[in-house]
């Protein structure tokens, strides 16, 4: 048997469009030629393009921005005993680069830079023909001048940092607050007197002297450790992340001072 299927109705479609559908403007947030921003798209039915600044400085409405050159602190110290330059960008990239004529320092401003992701210049000439003292205290004098002055006012950063180093059996613990109030509280055990030429008492000297002029309260303790390098350098590794840890941008604070007063000043 032969079956007959009903006929079906004839269908009709649309030729192509050739007009470009309308589709809303993408809106731009908070961009300028000197902000680096980062892409979001919302998802809505159709996208939204704003950007997210990555800040890196405090503009005078308290909104925060990245400048092209970071927060740069330099500080030229001149007395009758050392002559010290110094230069630090807290937006930097772990540049290291650092010349005191005492090793041993100028390795540990390399753990500063490296570990802190610090941009650190800094070039000194002093009596070494008498000691390592004054040139390790201006030395520290200078950084934490650079360091109050790449500040500035505090906006947006973290405030507080805290971390523990390790290095093979050293364990060094560190916690600061860029509160504007120096104060140290130091507790290291240092089997021997010299690493190299260097003496070992300086190290205590050189956070002193970086503290009292950044305006810093630096806690260091020791956890475990018996090689006073491996103690000595764990402490500037220690004291590095912290310090990158405090002074990095908290995005959720939206440019505003850390401090219920209102304010954080060196005094």
């Amino acid at each position: 048997m032969r079956l007959s299927l009903p006929s079906l109705p004839h269908l009709a479609y649309p030729a192509p469009s050739t007009t470009t559908p309308h589709l809303p403007k993408p809106t731009f947030v908070g961009v300028s030629r000197t902000n680096l921003s980062f892409l979001k798209m919302d998802s809505y039915s159709h996208p939204r393009v704003s950007f997210v600044s990555c800040p890196s400085s405090v503009t005078n409405n308290g909104s925060t921005s990245l400048g092209s050159a970071g927060r740069i602190g330099e500080v030229k110290r001149v007395t009758k005993e050392t002559n010290v330059s110094v230069k630090i960008n807290l937006d930097g990239t772990g540049i290291a680069d650092s010349t005191t004529g005492i090793p041993f320092l100028d390795h540990m401003l390399d753990q500063l830079a490296s570990h802190g992701l610090f941009d650190v210049h800094v070039r000194a000439t002093g009596d070494l023909h008498i000691d390592d003292h004054h040139t390790n205290e201006d030395v520290a004098l200078a950084i934490g001048t650079a360091l109050l002055q790449a500040l500035g006012d505090r906006k947006g950063i973290h405030r507080f940092g805290d971390f523990s180093a390790p290095l093979d059996e050293a364990l060094i613990h560190v916690s600061l607050d860029l509160s504007g109030r120096p104060h140290l509280s130091f507790d290291l055990q240092l089997p021997t007197q010299r690493v190299g030429t260097y003496d070992t008492q300086l190290v205590e000297h050189f956070f002193q002297s970086l503290v009292n002029t950044s305006g810093m309260t630096l806690h260091i303790r020791q956890l475990a450790g018996r090689n006073t390098h491996h103690i000595i350098e764990a402490t500037f590794k220690a004291f590095a992340r912290a310090l990158r840890q405090a002074t990095e941008y908290d995005m959720r604070r939206q440019g505003s001072i850390p401090s219920s007063k209102g304010v954080l000043s060196r005094t």
